[in-house]
């Protein structure tokens, strides 16, 4: 089983997929596993409560994988912004060669990461914001439809017209991120003009994921429409799962003159880190997209991956091929 795309060969890695940085999820296990499996795993930053701590994730996944993987490094409008410059400096002293980046004005960062050498993968949910990361020096764009979990932007444009959309103008490789999770997705992506796939929440339910399994078989319990979009009204929307949190939060933003105060005590991230590791379904935020609808089951990454490319392959020379005369 082999597709291999400007990602595969820029990444050095045996699959086009990705593991979409992820709070509190994207530790050392979790990248280590993705890695291992063949695509590219992703150590979040911010989950670690310090750069120095983050230095030394960094050195545990290596003592997991020889295989690539990278750093994801989210810059989000925040109460208490934490020390971007400082988390930056220990990846790039930890001799990490990819990041993923994301959020608004990342260009010192791109600069600085450039200038040591790291290729830059950076997600972005429009077209106009692809191209303007692209005049940045981004060496990927991942462009994120409106499915995905995670914060997808004001436009509301889906991954079915957004992905083609920005093939038509972006001339770096891209990512198509945001309801990916399966062979189907993956043969999509190629077809619409991506090099590959990230995802996220399909990898929240996997066996090595380092969530409490009570979420796992939530994601998998899920339908496609068991989402809520929260802070619609503070212009800063954001997907997560459907549960009595995410419903209080709807419902308080929705009220006239709402502000962000209001639903602040709700949406903390130790809330959230909460719900994941105890698996009190209702304890805070559980961010995930709307591709819990075609998430069926707990496999290891390296199954996972086997399968998708596998069902991908199928689709590419059997089914599509069989409509050609």
């Amino acid at each position: 089983m082999a597709i291999r795309t400007k990602i595969t060969e820029m990444l050095g890695i045996q699959h086009p997929i990705v593991q979409g940085g992820m709070m509190w999820v994207g530790t050392a296990d979790m990248a280590a596993a993705v890695s291992n499996a063949g695509g590219l795993g992703i150590i979040t930053a911010l989950t670690q409560p310090t750069p120095d701590a983050l230095s030394a994730e960094i050195a545990r996944c290596r003592t997991m994988t020889d295989k690539p993987f990278g750093v994801n490094l989210t810059v989000l409008p925040s109460v208490n912004p934490p020390p971007y410059a400082d988390y930056r400096r220990a990846v790039i002293e930890a001799g990490v060669k990819i990041v993923e980046t994301a959020g608004g004005r990342p260009q010192e960062h791109i600069d600085d990461f450039k200038a040591h050498g790291v290729t830059i993968l950076h997600k972005c949910t429009s077209v106009r914001h692809a191209l303007s990361a692209e005049r940045m020096g981004a060496d990927v764009i991942s462009i994120d439809g409106f499915e995905c979990a995670g914060h997808p932007g004001e436009d509301d444009v889906p991954g079915l017209v957004l992905i083609p959309a920005a093939a038509d103008q972006v001339k770096v490789p891209m990512l198509a991120s945001g309801g990916f999770g399966d062979g189907r997705g993956l043969a999509a992506a190629l077809a619409l003009g991506a090099e590959g796939i990230n995802m996220g929440t399909r990898f929240c339910a996997t066996v090595e994921a380092p969530i409490h399994d009570a979420v796992k078989q939530f994601l998998v319990d899920n339908g496609e429409r068991d989402t809520n979009l929260i802070f619609r009204g503070f212009k800063n929307t954001g997907r997560v799962a459907k549960n009595a949190v995410s419903d209080l939060v709807v419902e308080i933003g929705s009220k006239p003159g709402a502000e962000f105060k209001d639903v602040q005590p709700y949406v903390s991230g130790a809330k959230g880190r909460q719900a994941l590791t105890t698996g009190d379904l209702d304890a805070g935020l559980i961010w995930a997209g709307q591709i819990q609808g075609l998430i069926h089951d707990i496999p290891t990454c390296a199954d996972l991956l086997a399968r998708i490319v596998a069902d991908a392959e199928q689709i590419i020379k059997g089914r599509l091929s069989a409509f050609v005369n």
